[in-house]
Parts: C-alpha cells; structure tokens; sequence
C-alpha cells in the first residue's frame, strides 16, 4: 500500500509498499517518530483515507470496492476508534456517548444494556448519567474505549490514546485496555510515540520515513537487489 499526497515535485510519499496482516485478537503497537507515517496509516485502515495504490481488506471484504455510503456503514460497524482526544459530547451523558455509534448502525433494545455493561468494565457505571464536562480526562478517555467497544467491531485504531493524559493516568488507561482486549478477545491496533508505556505486546510495527517493519526498531540499512 502507497499514500502518495500532492503531485510532481511537491508530491510526498507519507506511505511507501507497507504490507501486513493483523491477526484477530491481536494487540499490534505501531511505532515510530512524529512524521514518520504512523497516523497516515492508521487513517488508511480506519478508512479515513484512501491509499493511492494498493488494497485494504477487512474480514475478506476489500474495501476499496466500497462506494462512500458503503465505507460509512462498514467503518460504523468493523471499527471502533479511540483517539489522543476523548472526543465526547460534552452536553450528553456519558452513557448516551457510548451509545452513539450504536444508535448509527442501529436502534436496538440491547444498545443500553451493552454499553453500560462496558461502562462497568471500564470502571464509569456510576458516572453513566453525568453530563461528558462533568467527568476528568481519565474518565473520559475510559468512556472513549467503551464507545470504540460498543458496536463490537472487527478492530480498534486507538491513535496516541495516552497522549493528553499524565504518567499515572495514561498506565491506567493501558492496562485497561489490554485488559479489554483479553477480556474480549478484541483485536487492538495501536499508535503511539510513548513504547515504554505499553510494556509486553503482541507484536510490533514500526514505521520509518514511510515504510513499515517488524519489530522495535526498523533496519540501519536496507538491502536491496537488482
């Protein structure tokens, strides 16, 4: 897969022949510097974007087939998303926020009991019916993770979902959402600047000047054959 941003000289190769496949209830790290492509790629899976070659393909479906309403509903029902900010709604109840995505995809009897279910699990059942403004970052962040759960998706994209958060809070939100993705055999991937906060993964992606790797630390040199 490329992403290949503006035209002739001024082009910008953000993304360059990355390939790989995730397994499920796989929790993925991806790594690497500020401006190295890790965002770039995390909008091409999460179907924010559309790479400029090159196929993505989400429980067998390829999704470069998909017209816009089509990437809508497909992205509402086989992804979740956690980003660096909660993103709630700040005049809604924090269970209403969790709901939402649910009452996209669908009106259902079982909407409120999943997502309070999943507020227990994250530890915010007692503060389900307060406004989203009445609750810390923390709290926030916790209610974001039981939204991204919600629709009980194919994947989560949590991009730098510690990152507004202290060291103490941020540990928290980690282990939670390990945690979750043992509970619920959920697969995770997620991108993130801060590696040491994260401790034992599954596995590791690092992304380099656009290209990705296998592992902590991409090749010094890289091979090539003609």
């Amino acid at each position: 897969m490329d992403k290949t941003y503006g035209e002739g000289e001024t082009a910008v190769n953000a993304l360059k022949d990355v390939s790989f496949s995730v397994n499920k209830g796989e929790f993925l790290l991806v790594v690497g510097s500020s401006g190295s492509g890790k965002s770039t790629l995390l909008n091409m899976i999460g179907l924010l974007d559309r790479p400029t070659n090159g196929r993505i393909f989400i429980d067998g479906v390829d999704t470069m087939t998909l017209d816009d309403n089509e990437v809508s509903a497909f992205r509402n029902s086989k992804l979740g998303f956690v980003f660096q900010s909660a993103n709630l709604i700040p005049d809604l109840t924090v269970l209403e926020n969790v709901m939402l995505p649910r009452q996209i995809q669908r009106t259902d009897e079982s909407a409120t009991t999943d997502s309070l279910k999943l507020l227990r699990g994250v530890g915010l059942e007692k503060q389900a019916h307060k406004r989203a403004n009445r609750i810390s970052g923390g709290q926030a962040q916790r209610a974001a993770i039981a939204r991204g759960l919600v629709n009980k998706p194919t994947i989560v994209l949590a991009d730098e979902p510690t990152g507004n958060l202290d060291s103490i809070t941020a540990e928290t939100i980690v282990q939670l959402m390990k945690s979750m993705a043992k509970k619920l055999g959920q697969t995770f991937i997620v991108v993130t600047h801060e590696r040491e906060q994260f401790g034992d993964v599954d596995r590791i992606i690092t992304i380099k000047d656009g290209r990705a790797f296998e592992g902590e630390e991409a090749p010094s040199k890289i091979e090539v054959t003609v």
